[in-house]
């Protein structure tokens, strides 16, 4: 059986091929979409964390605003470098966070140590509403 290679389209076949190997990379790093841009040393938090006292008691257990909390099994808390720590580290200790309840348990799920500077700032409090919008004159 004799077979049929032309260099000329094997070469210009592999050299395709290697050209879309190495446009692979780039395609991949456009697509994905922008984090949101902080200015440095600052965090951004989610619309809806508000600020409060946290303390954790157990494994399951805690307090926030000197009320008991139940723990989300996925709580993930975050230090002031937005590293995750682990809860029972932070025992028995109040400390001021912003956080993030889960909407169809009511358990803790998220929260963010706050510098002090970040604990000056102003932050929503619990069950504290938004002022009403200015209707406009017509």
């Amino acid at each position: 059986m004799q077979r049929c290679s032309s260099s000329r389209f094997s070469s210009c076949g592999t050299a395709l091929c290697v050209a879309a190997l190495l446009m692979l990379p780039c395609v991949g790093v456009q697509a994905q979409p922008a984090a949101p841009i902080a200015s440095a040393g600052q965090r951004t938090f989610p619309a809806t964390a508000e600020r409060g006292t946290l303390k954790i008691l157990s494994r399951t257990q805690g307090e926030l605003n000197g009320k008991p909390v139940r723990l989300a099994p996925g709580l993930r808390i975050f230090n002031q470098q937005n590293a995750l720590v682990f809860a029972h580290t932070l025992a028995g200790e109040p400390l001021t966070v912003n956080y993030v309840m889960e909407a169809s348990t009511g358990r803790l799920l998220t929260a963010w140590l706050l510098t002090p500077a970040e604990a000056k700032s102003s932050a929503r409090k619990r069950g504290a509403t938004a002022a009403p919008l200015p209707t406009p004159a017509l």
